[in-house]
């Protein structure tokens, strides 16, 4: 389980195809504290650590079925990545629950500089499980974000300086896709309702 806070950036340095599988190592100023087997959120994704190839490295695999669902498959050497380390017991909830199961990608459409903060504008799959609303959270590449405007094929989110300066939000541009994950007691509400309805 997460929080959606952001511990950190991590750079992409290694990528090794293995049938359907993608190893990735990632350099990051957390990866010497890390142990193999433990879990860590990769842009929201929640993968686990496979290997500590050296001080400063950790190596994590993604799965086909990981691959289709997330934007990891866009990777590329040197990209940047949201860390985040599962969340402990007694620690403060600062963002939201979190699981680091993505539901989907978005598309980033278009961001705008407000003098100081920015707006960003994103669009994805219509689903009666992909939820938002006005001043809800949503998961964005592992961000715990409040929704500003929701639609049901999309959202906007305004990013303040901290964020946007400690996050690979910064490195996005138009057309660039995201991780999403919705808001796990939306989702819960979304299966009742429709459990509910099936039953009439």
């Amino acid at each position: 389980m997460f929080t959606g806070i952001v511990e950190t950036l991590g750079t992409i340095t290694h990528i090794e195809h293995q049938g359907t599988n993608i190893h990735f190592t990632v350099q990051s100023n957390i990866s010497s504290f890390l142990k193999i087997d433990q879990s860590v959120a990769h842009d929201g994704v929640c993968l686990t650590v496979t290997e500590l190839p050296e001080p400063g490295l950790h190596k994590v695999t993604a799965i086909d079925e990981t691959l289709r669902k997330t934007a990891l498959k866009n990777w590329k050497i040197g990209t940047k990545v949201n860390l985040e380390r599962a969340m402990a017991a007694g620690a403060r909830l600062d963002g939201h629950l979190v699981q680091g199961h993505v539901d989907t990608t978005a598309i980033l459409e278009h961001f705008e500089d407000v003098q100081g903060s920015w707006n960003l504008h994103f669009r994805h799959p219509v689903a009666p499980e992909f939820i938002t609303v006005p001043k809800g959270s949503i998961c964005v590449n592992g961000i715990s974000l409040t929704v500003v405007n929701a639609q049901d094929d999309g959202f906007s989110v305004s990013i303040i300086p901290y964020t946007w300066e400690h996050t690979n939000l910064q490195y996005l541009r138009p057309g660039d896709p995201v991780n999403l994950e919705f808001d796990i007691l939306g989702k819960y509400i979304a299966k009742l309702f429709e459990r509910y309805k099936s039953m009439k």
